[in-house]
């Protein structure tokens, strides 16, 4: 389970970031429109996130990120299954985002705040690796797209 450690500590700060932001700011009933507007954008970084996991899937991702910090590959299943989960909570939330539902909100900023992390974390680690590094041509994309829902969720909330 060591190989999970990065992952965990990555994603669990973006996760308690993401909890946060969704006690913290609320949609009023007045936000239709930009509520809409976020479930559009969630929609459209959900397909960029998709795209992602098999660009990092077919490329060796877990293998690759677990060399990196000297640890043991990621187990496959888990690598699949955890993507598959969020990609499924991803698109449930799209209405749940229209009717201004808290879990909708959770969801949608963890991607905006992944997905930046996301556009970030993989040109750094081709630049210190000095090659290719999985996942690293769909990457930026979802880093633009989640830096976009981020604003919508900005605008949706206050």
């Amino acid at each position: 389970m060591l190989s999970l450690l990065p992952s965990i500590v990555v994603l669990g700060l973006a996760a308690f970031a993401a909890l946060q932001l969704t006690l913290n700011r609320e949609s009023s009933p007045g936000k239709k429109q930009e509520r809409f507007a976020v479930a559009r954008v969630l929609g459209i970084t959900t397909v960029l996130q998709g795209i992602h996991f098999v660009e990092e899937f077919g490329t060796g991702f877990i293998g690759q990120l677990g060399a990196f910090f000297g640890l043991p590959a990621m187990p496959l299943s888990f690598f699949t299954v955890f993507n598959l989960l969020w990609l499924g909570i991803w698109i449930a939330a799209i209405p749940g985002l229209k009717s201004s539902q808290k879990w909708a909100f959770f969801a949608a900023w963890f991607l905006a705040i992944a997905g930046v992390i996301n556009g970030i974390a993989h040109p750094l680690l081709a630049v210190a690796k000095g090659a290719y590094f999985p996942g690293l041509i769909s990457a930026p994309f979802v880093g633009i797209a989640s830096v976009w829902l981020w604003i919508r969720l900005q605008q949706a909330t206050e």
